[in-house]
């Protein structure tokens, strides 16, 4: 893959600082961001995911330090927490990674309380995707394709997450796909292709990857190896079963290639991969695209694409070139001389994040709080 970590930088400069945090269930990591870049050094507390109150006191506590590294008042605090959440209202539901959390506990208007300033929360993927959309993958294709010559511009994100879970956020026109009750974006929960009976996550996370190898290679389950132990094994860089470490990926790859055509066929967008285990793309990426342009076939036997548009690899330099120069021509406009640019060859394309899912995840509660405060 071809990575570099360059941000698209906004064009206007924005003075007004946003306050944020990284709510993973060991521990809060606590920032500040103004005009996309982050102005204190980050630092982390426990976060007592079984322990309400010591969580409730170590999110104020976290703030409240925040506050004291800033140059002046913060304009908003914007962060992602887990869900199920009626993220509108700051209520944050029973959480199963954050146990102390039942029966409904509203954490935004707390810090609003405590803070004087206005708080907004969302999922990690919601804001995966609306940090790529603004200020990562989306603008730096564009501008790669304006750099092309090319008049294709995309408009539409759908940044998915690949780690422990499988998280999904949709950004249409610059606008988060929120949903009447805090769930767009949902992905985990599309079919699953090899057990109809699960979700889509039980094949697409990292405990599917270790739960694949060790039926693979007919072992029990073992706990100390994770998605890139076994990428390591199949690698041949690590001792163990290659030929289960490879199958897993692929399995992977299949099941993660079948819920993006579900989401494709709704939202016309491209696709950002982020978290931990893009790091193995080269392993399951094969496996996304056979899955995606694997042919329908009717009751007759006639066969047609699972897709309307053809869906690229933009991380492969050759797929790219294609991607970029599509089948643009002119034609002629009926009863005039006039010409039209025509571009007859309707695509789109799966990347890897290059900021990474913690800092675009960063970025992207920064720019919702800065919409939200203009709208």
């Amino acid at each position: 893959m071809n990575r570099n970590n360059t941000i698209v930088e906004p064009t206007i400069e924005d003075k007004r600082i946003i306050l944020s945090l990284d709510a993973g269930g060991t521990n809060f990591i606590f920032t500040a961001i103004r005009n996309y870049e982050e102005i204190i050094q980050s630092f982390h507390r426990p976060a007592y995911p079984d322990d309400l109150d010591k969580c409730l006191e170590t999110v104020i506590e976290g703030f409240r330090e925040a506050n004291t590294k800033l140059p002046e008042k913060s304009s908003a605090i914007s962060f992602a927490f887990p869900g199920p959440a009626d993220y509108k209202k700051g209520i944050i539901g029973d959480l199963p990674n954050f146990k102390a959390f039942t029966d409904g506990v509203p954490l935004g208007p707390m810090l609003e309380d405590e803070f004087e300033v206005p708080v907004y929360i969302n999922n990690d993927g919601n804001f995966f995707a609306y940090g790529e959309a603004l200020a990562g993958y989306l603008p730096q294709l564009n501008k790669k394709l304006r750099d092309a010559g090319s008049q294709k511009q995309y408009h539409n994100v759908i940044g998915l997450t690949l780690g422990t879970g499988f998280g999904g956020g949709i950004v249409l026109e610059n606008r988060l796909l929120e949903g009447d009750s805090s769930l767009g974006g949902e992905v985990h929960l599309t079919l699953n292709s090899y057990h109809p009976e699960w979700n889509a996550e039980e094949s697409v996370s990292t405990r599917a990857i270790r739960r694949v190898y060790a039926e693979q290679a007919s072992m029990p389950l073992d706990k100390k190896l994770m998605p890139k132990d076994i990428a390591d094994i199949a690698l041949g860089k690590q001792e163990g079963v290659k030929e289960a470490a490879i199958e897993s990926f692929r399995q992977f790859g299949q099941g993660l290639g079948n819920s993006i055509c579900n989401v494709l066929v709704l939202i016309d967008g491209i696709v950002v991969l982020g978290g931990g285990i893009t790091a193995s793309w080269d392993l399951f990426a094969p496996a996304i695209f056979t899955e995606i342009n694997r042919l329908y076939k009717d009751p007759y036997g006639n066969t047609s694409s699972r897709l309307s548009y053809k869906v690229f690899n933009l991380e492969d330099d050759d797929s790219f070139k294609e991607f970029v120069a599509g089948s643009e021509k002119e034609i002629i406009v009926p009863g005039s001389k006039r010409t039209v640019l025509f571009d007859h060859d309707p695509r789109t394309g799966i990347g890897v994040s290059k900021l990474g899912a913690s800092k675009s995840i960063a970025l992207g509660a920064y720019a919702y709080a800065i919409q939200q405060l203009d709208s």
